[in-house]
């Protein structure tokens, strides 16, 4: 359904207030293209046309926030690049899969998994509370390996979400505290990203001046979120982290 604006500015308005909010969220618990692409297509930018502007306004606002990540020690590089080149692997077979499988058989699984995340979340109170990740050794290394693969595969055939998975992996399996894990994950996402980018960038799939203002306004957004993420932990993470979750629960639901 078409956005009712009367005027460009209007429309570009709309967007840019999107993006930021999308950008706030997204630095702080993954999802951010839940509230961007719907705006985008409420606003009419054709289905493909919509899908690139939103990888290259997503893509830049990720690289400011994961600059913040790291330049406050929240990044374990060396992890997340492990976990960032073999999600760029599951990606391509994700996508390879999607040409041939219908998307609707992964959709169907992912409800009972979110309710999982949810509970495994907000029942444990001290879930991602505290860091608890000491040393790198070998056997994280194959964990950062499996994630990367797994969530990349998923992130290539279906797509929503991936952010919010892995921060949650992060924590899960690293016992990282949920502003690292968000740290690691955004590093993930920024790697595969900018392969989509390229990707819809060379189909001719973006509306640049459209992917531009949303930048801007995405940019400003993950940047104060990570600020805001960094200094209050899972207290300010975990509600924007179960709020995501059900902006994506619903729109598996009522929304396909």
């Amino acid at each position: 359904m078409e956005l009712g604006v009367d005027t460009m500015g209007e429309m570009l308005a709309f967007l840019a207030l999107a993006a930021f909010f999308a950008g706030l969220v997204d630095s702080m618990a993954g999802g951010g293209g839940l509230i961007t692409l719907p705006a985008l297509l409420a606003a009419g930018v054709p289905p493909h046309l919509a899908l690139g502007t939103n990888k290259v306004q997503s893509c830049l606002g990720t690289t400011f926030s994961t600059v913040r990540y790291i330049r406050h020690r929240q990044v374990h590089v060396p992890i997340a690049l492990t976990a960032s080149a073999f999600s760029l692997i599951g990606s391509y077979a994700g996508s390879t899969v999607a040409l041939v499988l219908p998307s609707e058989r992964i959709a169907a699984l992912l409800p009972p998994l979110i309710v999982v995340v949810a509970v495994v979340t907000f029942a444990r109170r001290e879930f991602g509370v505290h860091d608890s990740f000491e040393v790198a050794r070998v056997r994280h290394y194959l964990l950062a390996a499996a994630v990367g693969l797994v969530i990349g595969f998923y992130d290539g055939f279906f797509g929503p979400g991936t952010g919010t998975f892995l921060a949650f992996a992060f924590v899960l399996l690293f016992g990282f505290g949920f502003a690292r894990a968000n740290g690691n994950a955004k590093l993930v996402n920024l790697a595969s990203n900018a392969a989509a980018v390229i990707a819809f960038g060379l189909s001719s799939q973006v509306n640049w001046p459209v992917a531009l203002i949303m930048s801007i306004a995405n940019i400003a957004g993950n940047w104060l979120g990570a600020g805001l993420a960094i200094g209050g932990g899972a207290k300010i993470i975990k509600p924007v982290f179960g709020l995501v979750l059900a902006l994506l629960l619903f729109r598996l639901l009522l929304w396909p």
